[in-house]
């Protein structure tokens, strides 16, 4: 995968003077104004004036370190360049934290999606400068047509990330009596089920936990749970840490009544700006967030939050009620009499 389709980063490329920093103003302006995060990275060749000189931060970088200043409101880096770390390492950095990044430059960038900004009409695009979309002079309204570029662009990049199924089998089952992940459905274990009906949407389906599992499923990719955590963030941290370029569909290992259609709906939220989705049986009631969706962004939110479900918690959660058709599919099966319950024949 290169890195223009595993992060939605987007270059305005032009001769100095084109106009690429106008450009860029009035689509942060747009595209913030959808509730997008965006971030910009500037390539400059003159180099950067960025401190005050005298100020204690400019000392401290002068005497050799990089220097980080915190505010209110505001965060920003200093560092010198490293020896290996170029563009691709920089957008490794930033874009997890961004819904859409936009590149000023980096015109020489094969792998990067681009526009070119033409100075004045008699210029064209210099032929070396490829993956570009579309070539705008003067005359044209550029933040339209950039737009509707992205428009189309953003939502094919934004599901570019493998979307992999993690099975959490590392609880104790205390109320069952048994692993839950063996109960025998009447034609398989629930474990089985699990992993048959997420099949048809991942690349790969991971069981999370040691706990045990039927033979069928002996060749199934196991990850042990992380050693600094307990509960399901166990098993989910070890999940994003092994596949951190990955989104995620987790999945407790009790529930019996998964279907395709349920998956299908709860995938059919994914969209440019949400990095997770957590439904909801009710409105305002509590979230589900062991059959939900983790974006490839959310990874640093399962890393510093001390549970699952306080990812709800997040702007860019969404966190939508279950429809009543569906909402069977995320009934978890505790006790014996939920078993009983599930198994009973219906009037």
């Amino acid at each position: 995968m290169n890195h223009a389709q595993k992060y939605p980063a987007f270059a305005i490329c032009g001769y100095s003077g084109s106009g690429k920093t106008t450009l860029i103003l009035e689509l942060i302006r747009l595209l913030s104004g959808r509730g997008l995060r965006v971030g910009v990275v500037k390539h400059d060749a003159h180099g950067l004036n960025v401190d005050r000189e005298g100020k204690d931060s400019d000392r401290f970088f002068r005497a050799g370190a990089d220097v980080t200043l915190q505010a209110s409101d505001e965060l920003f880096l200093r560092a010198r360049p490293r020896t290996g770390v170029g563009l691709k390492e920089i957008l490794d950095l930033v874009c997890p934290f961004y819904d859409i990044v936009l590149l000023e430059g980096n015109k020489s960038t094969p792998w990067l999606d681009k526009v070119w900004l033409k100075k004045d009409d008699g210029e064209a695009c210099p032929d070396e400068v490829s993956h570009v979309l579309r070539v705008l002079g003067r005359g044209d309204d550029r933040p339209a047509a950039v737009k509707a570029i992205l428009d189309e662009w953003l939502p094919k990049v934004w599901l570019e990330p493998p979307l992999y199924a993690g099975i959490l089998i590392g609880g104790k089952s205390s109320r069952m009596g048994q692993p839950k992940q063996l109960l025998n459905l009447g034609g398989g274990t629930c474990v089985e089920h699990l992993v048959a009906t997420v099949r048809p949407f991942v690349q790969e389906t991971v069981l999370l936990g040691r706990g045990p599992v039927p033979e069928s499923l002996a060749s199934t990719v196991r990850l042990p749970d992380v050693p600094d955590q307990q509960g399901p963030l166990a098993g989910m941290r070890a999940a994003v840490r092994w596949q951190p370029e990955a989104s995620w569909l987790f999945l407790a290992c009790d529930l019996p009544l998964v279907h395709a259609r349920a998956i299908e709906w709860l995938l059919a939220h994914r969209a440019p700006g949400v990095w997770a989705v957590l439904p909801r049986q009710t409105p305002g009631g509590r979230v589900e967030p062991l059959f939900a969706y983790y974006d490839v962004r959310a990874r640093r939110l399962l890393e510093s939050c001390q549970q699952p479900r306080a990812v709800a918690e997040h702007e860019k959660t969404l966190t939508p009620v279950l429809p009543p058709t569906l909402a069977a599919a995320w009934t978890n099966v505790n006790t014996p009499a939920d078993l009983n319950a599930l198994n009973a024949p219906r009037a």
